[in-house]
């Protein structure tokens, strides 16, 4: 099998910076702490900067933008993977209908997710 890969890398706030690109894979490990959690933080991760970390009340703030502009910037076969954290429940709780697929990482199999784009919640 001949394959090729064109892989692109782009620093953007989220999708600000994709110009109306679409991708057949989208990847990201947004921030997720919830503000409960960011109040106990250990004084060692005080040295992050707040965005990379805190995601409003219940952590999925960066999640939701995600999951809300992701189909434009997909591929009509496209594949989101996104990390979040201990969040699953919340997620979960947030979008009942989505059927997220929950990949396997040496944590568990609650904290990344997998979406294709059929799959995204509708604007």
């Amino acid at each position: 099998m001949d394959w090729k890969v064109r892989i692109d890398l782009i620093e953007s706030d989220l999708f600000s910076a994709l110009s109306g690109k679409r991708y057949d894979l989208i990847i990201s490990n947004p921030p997720y702490v919830n503000a409960e959690s960011m109040q106990r933080l250990p004084q060692e991760y005080r040295h992050e900067p707040e965005n990379a970390l805190a995601s409003g009340e219940e952590g999925l703030d960066a999640t939701r933008k995600i999951l809300q502009h992701a189909a434009r910037h997909l591929t009509n076969d496209g594949i989101l993977v996104v990390e979040i954290g201990h969040n699953r429940a919340e997620l979960e709780q947030a979008y009942p209908i989505v059927p997220f697929t929950w990949l396997e990482t040496s944590a568990g199999d609650e904290f990344v997710f997998l979406l294709q784009r059929e799959q995204l919640p509708r604007e």
